[in-house]
């Protein structure tokens, strides 16, 4: 997962927990402020009309009853209604068509008319839903004279809480909105300096020593980018005197071996004995083998070092030229040099790095190789592989064999070397992304099997 996402998830992790933190409480109490509201303003009316109703209850003030009672019933947006002593309707707000009806049975007048005041949620059998029923007595001169009851629909309450909450939960995901790009933006920020401080490192990591970061972003990441700076400089200086002093060191030892090798050539000419005449080729030979060992340091030296531009090339045409330059060389030897091709592969490589790799390969296997063998060359999906007949190799040593320098028992047991072929085909290989792996064939002998990255495939599941 990227910076700018963690920290855009940890910002919205925040942002929720903060939103239900408050959210969740403020609805709640929003709910109870609401309901206490409803009930608090239904007790205040019925109240408010049970004391100015003692003077209104007769025949000739039922208008202004009538008109208090639909005032109540609006300011509290329910049915007002009012009876008398007996329970008897003298005024409803829903209008005449209830009056003289006995609402003496309802639990609320009932409790009215007894001198109590009553308000509970209770289900209304006409209405067939839950009503907040409110009653309170009428009292003249300490006696009751009536009863005043106030019913609102519990559904109507609850839709009213419903919206508020509901407008709570929507400026909560406003607030989560806004906090998220708000976050975003600030993610964005400081995961840029970053993001293109990776650009860079892989970008060295590729071989452009001259790659440089932007010093930006918080004074951390500025610090960063300058130190990376620093280092790449420091790293590109130590690599430019390290091929300074390789080709210094390259030219001054092949001078004096080359002065060397004429000297030991003209005392073997000069050689009046077998003895002398052997004593110089082996010096000769020793003289052969330095220089060798001189221009494969030289080439592991500039290994990493992407020195050659890239080709796409078929690793079977590959294979084909590998093998033909290493026919004449094999049939020296009398060892049978075959040539087998798998399911043909595209890679991206410079071709002379691809070659060296495939000589330094098959060369060692030709060396390990009894007279009479055969030695393989197969090609294969982003592979080919070498295959001998030799002594293989001792166990642990699958990996030791690619260090340099390192021979292994079948090295120290038989040709000499200058341990460093196999080396300098791994990095080779490394350079472009791929590598060498080495293993004991079944049967005896070793196989050594390079490997790079495939850019194309072929269709033709075998080459002809």
């Amino acid at each position: 997962m990227t910076t700018r996402r963690t920290l855009l998830l940890a910002v919205a992790y925040v942002l929720l927990l903060a939103v239900v933190a408050f959210g969740v409480p403020l609805a709640i109490s929003l709910r109870d402020r609401v309901d206490a509201e409803v009930r608090g303003q239904a007790r205040s009316q019925a109240d408010l009309l049970a004391a100015s109703a003692p003077e209104l209850l007769g025949a000739a003030n039922r208008r202004t009853l009538d008109r208090l009672v639909a005032t109540s019933a609006g300011s509290v947006r329910g049915r007002v209604v009012v009876t008398d002593r007996s329970g008897k309707l003298i005024a409803d707000s829903a209008g005449d068509g209830e009056l003289g009806a006995d609402f003496a049975g309802r639990p609320e007048i009932t409790s009215a008319l007894a001198g109590n005041s009553y308000q509970e949620t209770r289900h209304s059998d006409t209405l067939s839903t839950d009503i907040l029923a409110t009653a309170v007595p009428i009292l003249h001169r300490g006696r009751v004279v009536g009863a005043v009851r106030v019913t609102q629909s519990v559904e109507a309450v609850n839709d009213a809480v419903r919206r508020s909450v509901i407008g709570i939960v929507l400026l909560a995901l406003a607030v989560l909105a806004l906090g998220i790009v708000a976050g975003a933006l600030i993610a964005r920020r400081i995961a840029r300096p970053i993001g293109r401080l990776a650009t860079a490192a892989d970008d060295v990591a590729a071989g452009d020593l001259d790659a440089r970061a932007p010093v930006e972003g918080t004074s951390e990441q500025r610090s960063l980018a300058q130190s990376f700076n620093e280092m790449t400089g420091r790293v590109g200086r130590m690599l430019d005197s390290q091929r300074e002093f390789v080709a210094d060191a390259s030219h001054e030892l092949r001078t004096p071996l080359t002065g060397l090798r004429l000297q030991l050539e003209e005392i073997e000419h000069l050689a009046r004995s077998d003895e002398e005449r052997a004593a110089a080729a082996v010096a000769l030979h020793e003289v052969d083998r330095l220089a060798a060992i001189v221009a494969e340091l030289l080439v592991l030296s500039r290994a990493g070092e992407h020195e050659l531009p890239a080709e796409r090339i078929d690793l079977g045409d590959a294979a084909d030229r590998a093998a033909g330059r290493w026919q004449r060389a094999a049939d020296a030897k009398r060892i049978r040099l075959l040539r087998r091709s798998g399911i043909g592969s595209t890679v991206s490589v410079a071709a002379a790095d691809l070659d060296r790799a495939l000589d330094s390969l098959i060369e060692n296997a030709i060396v390990y190789s009894p007279t009479g063998s055969e030695v393989e060359i197969v090609d294969g999906s982003g592979a080919i592989a070498v295959r001998d007949r030799g002594p293989g190799l001792a166990p642990g040593e699958e990996e030791a064999v690619l260090d340099r320098f390192f021979r292994g028992h079948a090295g120290r047991q038989g040709p000499e070397g200058t341990g460093l072929g196999l080396p300098i085909a791994a990095e080779l290989a490394g350079q472009w992304g791929g590598g060498v792996a080495m293993a004991n064939r079944p049967g005896g002998g070793a196989e050594a099997r390079l490997t790079l990255p495939v850019v194309d495939r072929e269709a033709a599941g075998v080459r002809s």
